[in-house]
C-alpha cells in the first residue's frame, strides 16, 4: 500500500512550483514524503489495531515523531497536532482524503469501509466536506480493489457522494489552482484516476492539474494502485529508497 506515498513523494516538488504537464522527471534530489505520508501511516497503524485504539493519539504521536516534514503541517492541524486534548476543528480540508487509503484496503465490505473513513476524518475534518472527501476516496479504493470498471466507480462516487466526475484532465487543467479544500481537490484527483491508462499516468495527470499537487496525487494515487493492481518496480525502488523503515514497513503490513 504505496500508492499514496508514491504519489506524495513524486508531488512534493511540484506543491509550490506547478507544471502542467505530464513530460516530467518523477524523481529528483529534492523529492520527499510530506506530511500526507506521516499521516498515511498513522491511519495504517491504526487499521492494523483492529481500529480499537484512539486514533487522535496515533495521528498525535507519529506528526510530533516527524514534527517538520517536507512541505510542513498546516497551522491549525499543527496546533491541533500538541495539543493536550486534540479535538476536531471542523475542517474541509484535503487531509482527511490523502490520509484514508488504508481503510480501503483493510476491509470486506463497503459499509464498513465507509463507515471506517468517518471515523478516521472525524477527528480533525468532521464538517461534511471533510468528511465526504475520505468517504469518496475511500470508496474508490474498495471498488477498484473489488475489480469493478472506471464506469461503474465514476457512477458510483456521482451518485452517492454528489461530485461531478463529467470533465476530463484536459478540460480541468487550463483554469485549475491550488485548492486546499476536500470539493476542491478530491473530484480533481478521482479525474485523473479515471482518465489514465496506468499507475505512472495516472500520477503524472494528478500533478498536471497543477494545485496542491502532492496531495492530489496521493489521492490518485491511493487509488490507481488499487485499480493497475500495484506500482511499477522502479518506482516502487525509489519511493522505498525515500521512505524511512518504519514507515514503509506499516504500508506494506496493510496488503501483506
Amino acid at each position: 500500500m504505496l500508492g499514496a506515498a508514491t504519489g506524495d513523494i513524486i508531488g512534493s516538488c511540484f506543491e509550490f512550483d506547478n507544471y502542467k504537464d505530464t513530460d516530467f522527471e518523477l524523481f529528483s534530489p529534492t523529492s520527499d514524503y510530506t506530511d500526507d505520508t506521516i499521516c498515511t501511516a498513522a491511519v495504517a497503524e491504526w487499521v492494523l489495531g483492529g481500529c480499537e485504539q484512539d486514533l487522535a493519539i496515533i495521528m498525535q504521536t507519529w506528526c510530533r515523531r516527524y514534527p517538520n516534514p517536507c512541505g510542513a503541517y498546516g497551522a491549525r492541524f499543527n496546533q491541533w497536532i500538541w495539543s493536550n486534548d486534540p479535538q476536531p476543528y471542523k475542517s474541509w480540508g484535503n487531509g482527511s482524503a490523502m490520509r484514508v487509503s488504508a481503510i480501503g484496503w483493510a476491509f470486506d465490505s463497503l459499509d464498513e469501509t465507509l463507515d471506517k473513513a468517518e471515523q478516521s476524518a472525524a477527528i480533525t475534518h468532521n464538517h461534511p466536506e471533510g468528511i465526504k472527501g475520505a468517504l469518496a476516496t475511500a470508496a474508490a479504493i474498495f471498488l477498484a480493489r473489488q475489480g469493478e470498471n472506471k464506469d461503474y466507480i465514476r457512477q458510483e462516487i456521482e451518485s452517492e457522494f454528489g461530485y461531478d466526475l463529467s470533465q476530463t484532465c484536459e478540460q480541468i487543467r487550463p483554469e485549475y489552482r491550488f485548492y486546499e479544500s476536500c470539493q476542491g481537490t478530491v473530484p480533481q484527483a478521482i479525474i485523473a484516476f479515471l482518465d489514465s491508462h496506468s499507475f505512472e499516468h495516472a500520477i503524472r495527470l494528478a500533478i498536471s492539474l497543477g494545485g496542491d499537487s502532492d496531495t492530489i496525487a496521493a489521492i490518485t494515487g491511493s487509488i490507481a494502485e488499487a485499480y493497475y493492481g500495484g506500482i511499477p518496480a522502479a518506482i516502487r525502488k525509489n519511493v522505498l529508497h525515500i521512505l524511512p523503515h518504519e514507515i514503509s514497513d506499516i504500508l506494506l503490513k496493510i496488503t501483506q
